[in-house]
């Protein structure tokens, strides 16, 4: 699974990660430190990433314009890392879902 963090989340996801989500990566590894909501989409967009972020911007544009690229939207406001990581280990199966399913675009998670 592709999953590209976005800046408002820690790049130490993607090694803590890695034995769920090998793939991933983050924006600052792509020098996107400092792009746009835009730029960061097309980028996930032809790189075959599923864009995971706190930012509800993505969300909206992924309900405008569907997918791709898909986006994992969290919504836990700002909270440490290790709850993050939680949250995205627990979700495992759904991130699962949302990638291999054509119709979903966006996944909500708490």
């Amino acid at each position: 699974m592709k999953l590209l963090f976005d800046q408002n989340l820690s790049r130490k996801l993607v090694n803590r990660l890695a034995d769920l989500f090998p793939d991933a990566s983050h924006v600052q590894f792509h020098n996107l430190t400092d792009a746009d909501d835009s730029e960061i989409w097309e980028f996930a967009k032809i790189q075959g990433f599923c864009i995971v972020t706190q930012d509800a911007d993505f969300a909206e544009r992924s309900r405008l314009y569907g997918s791709p690229p898909k986006v994992i939207w969290l919504r836990c406001g700002n909270t440490q890392t290790n709850n993050v990581e939680a949250i995205l280990r627990s979700g495992a199966d759904a991130i699962q879902e949302l990638l291999d399913n054509s119709i979903l675009d966006c996944l909500e998670l708490y």
